[in-house]
């Protein structure tokens, strides 16, 4: 029995052996995949469709941003303008900080002598034109009755009876539309009581940027994630000496603008030359557009006041201005501040007209300028090792990184480990 039991265990040992050396194919496997709903799909056209519900995400947030923006618009554009003060007036600041100010008083001095210098000329020009207004009165009576003249017997050929009618038909809509022009002023005291709190947040947001304005960015850069809280904090650094680059190239062509046209305006005898010289500065500040458009005002007001002649002059004046600034000031002070095609200058203004109107147009370029640093500081240095010429000035100089493929250090007091 004993012997039947081992001749049995042999015999399935031997067979077991067997087939485990045996092989379970005779040949090669083919193994095929399941089919799928993609088999049939080019790859063109996955690519496509895995770029287009990206596409069309970030234009979603885009979207939902634009809406957080658009309601919260009483505090983010008070934010935006102190941001360009800020850059326009922070070397001011950290001069006197080198000079060991402190910086509480050195933010106020600042911030005191900028509100000073703008309304002290906002008040001399008021001063000018209160003094100039009754002579400045008849000049328009008398440039109107020329024009209407000019009107009736230049080559239109308008007769005196069509211009009444015209004048007659103006006042009537005047009258008609007296309900909606009430609720317009009621919605204008709305609309100066929001322009009056934003001026006082413009003043306490900037008096703090100026203080503390490495230390908010470095308490901001502190909030991300280890490996990302670096080359964030050098590319906001770049990114605000792209705008300090940028006020200081707007101000100063601004300032050719305003003395070139105000030139030509004081030689021509036009009246409110100062004034107009000052909507000209003003106007400048918006890119391409701000300056011909100030400069169209002063060739209505040169046609209403001395007539048609000085008028083309002031406009040949203009035009010589614009040409200045766009073939010379523009190359050479604009674009060494910053590095954008003139195309990508004239789709911002419209993109920022259209959502924020005058503020739009003011602060879209400068955004496009600091974001178009931004991106191409991170796509060439995602290290963040800093470019070799880093001798622009700046709020706060970062640091050198803790080495590559270690965690950076942190970030102190608006200063890079």
């Amino acid at each position: 029995m004993t012997r039947w039991f081992t001749q049995v265990g042999e015999r399935a040992r031997t067979r077991l052996s067997t087939a485990r050396a045996a092989p379970l194919f005779p040949g090669p496997v083919e193994v095929r995949p399941a089919s799928t709903v993609d088999d049939g799909i080019p790859p063109g056209v996955k690519v496509a469709g895995a770029w287009a519900w990206r596409i069309v995400l970030f234009i979603l947030a885009g979207y939902l941003l634009l809406r957080v923006i658009a309601a919260l618009h009483l505090m983010v554009i008070p934010v935006v303008v102190a941001i360009l003060l800020a850059a326009l007036l922070e070397p001011v600041a950290g001069a006197l900080r080198n000079r060991g100010v402190h910086r509480s008083l050195a933010a106020a001095i600042v911030l005191v002598g900028g509100l000073v210098v703008v309304f002290g000329g906002l008040g001399l020009i008021v001063y000018a034109f209160i003094a100039q207004f009754n002579n400045l009165a008849g000049q328009v009576r008398g440039g109107l009755n020329e024009i209407r003249h000019w009107l009736a017997r230049g080559p239109l050929h308008i007769s005196e009876r069509q211009l009444n009618n015209a004048i007659d038909s103006l006042q009537h809509q005047i009258t008609a539309n007296r309900g909606a022009l009430t609720s317009g002023a009621l919605t204008t005291a709305g609309t100066l009581a929001e322009v009056l709190t934003g001026f006082f947040l413009v003043l306490f947001t900037l008096f703090f940027f100026l203080r503390d304005g490495g230390q908010i960015w470095a308490f901001l850069c502190r909030l991300l994630p280890a490996q990302a809280e670096l080359p964030v904090f050098r590319a906001g650094y770049y990114s605000w000496v792209t705008l300090v680059s940028y006020v200081r190239a707007t101000v100063l062509v601004a300032l050719v603008d305003a003395l070139g046209i105000g030139i030509g305006l004081v030689v021509l005898r036009v009246p409110l030359a100062l004034q107009l010289g000052a909507l000209v500065f003003l106007g400048a500040f918006i890119p391409v557009v701000g300056a011909t458009l100030s400069g169209t005002v002063a060739v209505l007001v040169a046609l209403v006041t001395n007539g048609p002649i000085s008028a083309l002059l002031v406009l040949a004046v203009v035009i010589a201005v614009q040409q200045l600034e766009g073939h010379v000031l523009q190359p050479l002070i604009m674009g060494r501040a910053v590095s954008l095609h003139p195309l990508a200058v004239i789709l911002a203004i419209a993109t920022g007209v259209v959502a924020a109107g005058i503020i739009g147009a003011l602060v879209a370029v400068p955004l496009l300028a600091m974001g178009n640093t931004a991106v191409r500081y991170l796509a060439e240095h995602p290290a963040a090792s800093p470019p070799r010429a880093t001798s622009r000035p700046g709020p706060s100089r970062p640091t050198r990184t803790s080495g590559s493929g270690r965690r950076p250090k942190r970030i102190r007091d608006g200063r890079g480990g």
